[in-house]
């Protein structure tokens, strides 16, 4: 007999995740072994997963289906700071020639809500999902930075510091300073934290945008490091114009 209850539940979004993350359609037989469950236990929960829509069965396999993008959209309401923030992004991208990025945190999770960089560009190191690495990247420093200590820790010790590059920071203590040295200047930095090609940049929006009153949002762009370094200034006024018009 199928599972039922919490391991069902574990496995159905386990099909999802696997669905999501590959690259063309993916079969009944494949997602069994992805997720290490019987043929008969998968179709168990594709079924549900099909009828409801988040899923759409192919003569390849298995796509996602047309309930997806409706919980993006949700998401970008439920989350979104300012009106058009869509638009705002767009303008970013076109006054700075980088992709523009609209981060939050909430609940003890930081997120990448919503970019200009195209889907299909696999070399842009920011897609839209869950950020785990808030310690290297200029949006999580900028998010970090206006957490209440007790809640940065918490932060830091679910998700870790790892060492992704070079110039990653990996001491907490080194972190706190660097988090002091954001709020000062108004703006954090990451030059190669992340993506040792990359340099990203961020502000964060003003409190008190969140519906529920725990969220806290930024700005961000990031483009090659050799690009920025030409004209950072210019960048910087940028970003800093955006985050004005989200008052």
């Amino acid at each position: 007999m199928p599972p039922t209850g919490p391991q069902s539940a574990d496995r159905a979004l386990a099909i999802l995740d696997a669905v999501a993350d590959a690259a063309g359609p993916v079969s009944a037989k494949a997602l069994a072994r992805r997720t290490e469950c019987s043929l008969s236990t998968a179709y168990h929960l594709l079924a549900p997963l099909t009828e409801r829509g988040y899923l759409l069965r192919t003569p390849q396999g298995y796509v996602l289906g047309p309930r997806i993008p409706g919980l993006h959209r949700s998401l970008l309401r439920q989350l979104e700071p300012a009106p058009r923030m869509a638009d705002l992004l767009t303008r970013l991208r076109r006054a700075t020639g980088a992709e523009a990025y609209h981060t939050a945190y909430r609940g003890g999770l930081i997120t990448v809500v919503d970019t200009t960089a195209p889907v299909t560009d696999e070399a842009n190191p920011f897609t839209p999902g869950r950020e785990t690495r808030a310690h290297a990247t200029a949006h999580g420093k900028a998010l970090l930075a206006e957490l209440p200590r007790p809640l940065r820790r918490r932060y830091l010790a679910e998700h870790g510091m790892a060492r992704l590059t070079g110039a990653t920071i990996t001491s907490a203590e080194l972190l706190e300073a660097e988090l002091s040295r954001v709020r000062g200047q108004g703006f954090a930095l990451s030059v190669g934290e992340a993506d040792p090609s990359y340099t990203c940049l961020a502000v964060a929006l003003p409190r008190g945008r969140g519906d529920d009153g725990d969220a806290v949002h930024a700005l961000s762009v990031s483009l090659p490091t050799g690009e920025f370094r030409r004209r950072p200034q210019e960048i910087r006024a940028a970003l800093a114009q955006a985050a004005a018009d989200c008052v």
